[in-house]
């Protein structure tokens, strides 16, 4: 017997056909907050209740209240951007920012992934010269553009995109756990980014590829609904830099 989607306060709906999902029966659910730039130009915002997945919060849990984004008005705070604004890349060109999403991180909780409540002091100059600055703090999924001569030989590329988490070593990179519920932010554009935060080199919103994302069927619509933005996976288009772990290079060493 088919068992009818739930149709209660927390269902999610897909904003493309308006059908109800069920919920993931094996996982607990959280709210992800968004905002994006419509086709003709005004902004959307959406509150949507969605399963607490590692794959869902990656996309989300990047960046720190306070942590500044080099735009063309100058530095601002990531909780006070808005879509639509021009943000200042790596390259030193200028992105229209498409997306924004957050979500709270709560303290320590039982029976939650430990990691995914966990945020990342990076203390100033720890990079080089204002590299950041000053101290910057990123969520739990944030990753970091590194260049090393091994990330050419895994991938013959010159940088790669490394979890700030695998650098964490108690005295530049230090482990924060919050002592109360904190908001994590992610910025998104028409692909894959590297932003200037603080004055370092951070990933911007991009799902991976289909297979490395493991997402499949009423998960992957559920998914997709938290980007309005964008169509499909395909509409986040290739990935300017592979990602690695840390650990891939010290192999090599």
């Amino acid at each position: 017997m088919n068992t009818p989607p739930n149709t209660g306060a927390n269902a999610t709906v897909d904003t493309r056909t308006g059908t109800p999902l069920r919920r993931s029966a094996s996982a607990p659910m959280r709210k992800y907050e968004v905002s994006y730039l419509r086709s003709n130009g005004d902004i959307g915002e959406l509150s949507r209740m969605a399963p607490a997945l590692p794959t869902f919060e990656n996309a989300f849990g990047v960046l720190g209240r306070g942590a500044m984004v080099a735009t063309e008005n100058g530095p601002m705070t990531v909780e006070d951007l808005l879509p639509g604004d021009r943000i200042k890349l790596a390259t030193g060109e200028f992105e229209t920012l498409l997306w924004r999403g957050s979500i709270l991180i709560h303290p320590d909780q039982d029976g939650h992934h430990s990691e995914y409540n966990r945020l990342t002091r990076i203390t100033a100059d720890a990079l080089g010269p204002a590299r950041p600055s000053p101290d910057l703090i990123l969520g739990p999924t944030a990753n970091l553009l590194h260049r090393a001569t091994g990330v050419r030989t895994l991938t013959g590329k010159r940088a790669a995109f490394i979890p700030v988490r695998d650098f964490i070593d108690g005295s530049q990179f230090i482990e924060l756990r919050p002592a109360m519920p904190v908001n994590v932010y992610q910025l998104g554009f028409a692909r894959q980014e590297s932003l200037l935060v603080n004055g370092i080199e951070i990933e911007s919103l991009h799902p991976g590829t289909f297979f490395g994302l493991g997402l499949r069927g009423e998960l992957l619509a559920q998914y997709l609904t938290l980007f309005p933005h964008k169509i499909d996976l395909d509409d986040f288009g290739e990935m300017r830099h592979p990602r690695l772990r840390l650990r891939d290079l010290e192999l090599l060493e």
